[in-house]
């Protein structure tokens, strides 16, 4: 680690984390604002329930597969904030761009199709650059807690994106009005994010002065390979994916189904989005106690939402979204604390780009053959619940090995997380 001295930031590691929270938070109700409805309108331009499951897997896949190459490229450039704020201006972008895909004819599936995968792009782009950032000041309060709080401000804007899309086709009778009033959040979002830059050009200083006291180890970590626990784990989260259908698939469905009207969709995703904010604050303050073990649990939830989500009975659909969200919350928060933990802190974009990969890799296949294997959820829970089992098992070993410290390769990151919010508790009293 070089001596370069690192500005300080004017804000306190919370308000770094709070910041990120409130970008997120404006961002995912753009985002999961749009995504609350991609099925519908993908149907009303005349896709099926495979093209539906390939345009919205395909786009998650993208948006996990391209952090291999972001990644890698924000720690050796070490641009984190001009990939975040790039990132984010793309979903700002293509989210209200969508609106005018209904009055272009034929060629309007093909273009929603591509802005839908183009907005996930741009979260490759920023994700690992903005987790990476969030990290060396949510790792200052404890990594758990500080992802947590991070993803309940973020499942804010997931839950209240869909209520606002769902106002606007209630009042106007149309698609199309909802995703150009999303234009509003998105704006703020670059503005705000623009703004954290000036008062916090640099979050590593956050972690700098332990950093340095561990500077002989973490030396030596960081020109290692990334450590085999942590392609274990990206596994096991491939498979987890894989079990975790789309909600494009599931809003075909319940519009396919007649259980609900277009207007009420955003609404059942919504409920999906409040279970993953509850989700994401309880496992996340559970992590910093009892580690990776609470994400054992994951598995075991996800093999229950193909036949759930996908029932006949609108009861047992919105049982099956809570779980879905419950899932997706933990998965999209908690994991990030385990692969700060897994991994120094020189190679975390390159490992959070890793780890994206796998996840875009089961989540692309597990759209696919839920759109392929659509409306039968009995093939798909059968095909399913084997890759939790492995899931599960994969999961194990790494949090066994985890305790026991075997990954000698990894420099002891959780206890430098622990003495630095002890540090830090320490000055604030």
């Amino acid at each position: 680690m070089s001596d370069r001295v690192l500005p300080d930031p004017r804000w306190s590691a919370w308000r770094v984390v709070v910041g990120f929270g409130l970008v997120s938070l404006a961002v995912d109700l753009v985002a999961d604002g749009a995504k609350s409805i991609q099925g519908p309108l993908l149907a009303s331009l005349g896709a099926s329930a495979l093209v539906v499951g390939i345009v919205t897997g395909g786009a998650e896949a993208a948006g996990y597969g391209l952090r291999l190459v972001s990644g890698p490229l924000v720690d050796r450039t070490k641009r984190y904030w001009g990939f975040a704020i790039g990132g984010y201006a793309l979903t700002a972008l293509c989210i209200p761009l969508l609106a005018f895909t209904p009055w272009i004819g034929p060629a309007g599936v093909v273009v929603a199709a591509t802005l839908i995968v183009v907005e996930r792009v741009g979260k490759a782009i920023r994700s690992p650059a903005k987790t990476v950032l969030l990290a060396h000041a949510a790792t200052a309060v404890g990594g758990g807690r500080g992802f947590g709080v991070h993803k309940l401000l973020d499942q804010v804007g997931a839950f209240s994106g869909p209520l606002i899309v769902a106002a606007v086709i209630a009042i106007s009778g149309a698609i199309w009005p909802a995703f150009a009033i999303l234009a509003i959040p998105g704006l703020f979002a670059l503005a705000f994010l623009l703004w954290m830059r000036r008062r916090v050009p640099d979050p590593g200083a956050f972690s700098a002065p332990l950093l340095r006291s561990a500077q002989p180890q973490a030396a030596v970590s960081s020109s290692r390979a990334i450590p085999r626990s942590l392609y274990l784990f990206s596994l096991s989260a491939a498979f987890t994916s894989f079990g975790l259908v789309g909600f494009g698939v599931m809003s075909f469905h319940l519009t396919d189904a007649g259980l609900v009207d277009v207007a009420a969709v955003p609404l059942v995703y919504a409920v999906g989005m409040a279970a993953a904010a509850v989700a994401a604050v309880i496992t996340g303050r559970a992590y910093d106690t009892f580690g990776g073990a609470v994400l054992l649990v994951v598995p075991v939830m996800v093999a229950a939402i193909p036949v759930l989500t996908l029932s006949s009975t609108f009861a047992w659909v919105i049982v099956g979204v809570m779980v879905w969200g419950a899932a997706t919350g933990v998965h999209d928060s908690t994991v990030k604390a385990l692969v700060a933990d897994l991994v120094p802190v020189a190679r975390r974009g390159t490992a959070y780009g890793v780890f994206a990969v796998f996840q875009g890799a089961g989540t692309f296949a597990g759209a696919v053959v839920a759109g392929a294997l659509y409306p039968d959820a009995g093939t798909l829970s059968i095909i399913t619940i084997p890759a939790q089992i492995a899931s599960l098992v994969l999961l194990i070993v790494v949090v066994r090995a985890r305790r026991r410290g075997v990954n000698r390769k990894t420099p002891p990151i959780r206890r430098e997380n622990e003495a630095r919010a002890g540090h830090n508790e320490t000055e604030q009293s």
